[in-house]
């Protein structure tokens, strides 16, 4: 699921796959694989342009991407999540 194999990257491609699912409908059964093609596509170009999100301020991925200001960090990094758990 992820580029590294990294399991605390698991937990993010996870929670991408269930917005895909929830909110753009991919959890349906497609008619062919075109369609199927067609529907990741335009899930994934809402989901980076389209749709705000929390952990960017309300700003799309592409947004935050482009923005020169701050964006507060509202997530833990993996040693952040190490240290929780000890």
């Amino acid at each position: 699921m992820t580029e590294k194999g990294d399991p605390y990257e698991n937990a993010i491609a996870e929670r991408v796959n269930g917005i895909l699912k929830s909110e753009f409908l991919l959890n349906k059964t497609f008619a062919c694989l075109s369609e199927s093609e067609e529907g990741v596509k335009n899930a994934i170009e809402k989901y980076n342009n389209i749709r705000p999100h929390d952990s960017c301020d309300k700003l799309t991925p592409v947004q935050a991407h482009q923005g020169n200001g701050f964006l507060r960090k509202r997530w833990k990094t993996k040693k952040e999540n190490e240290l929780l758990i000890i």
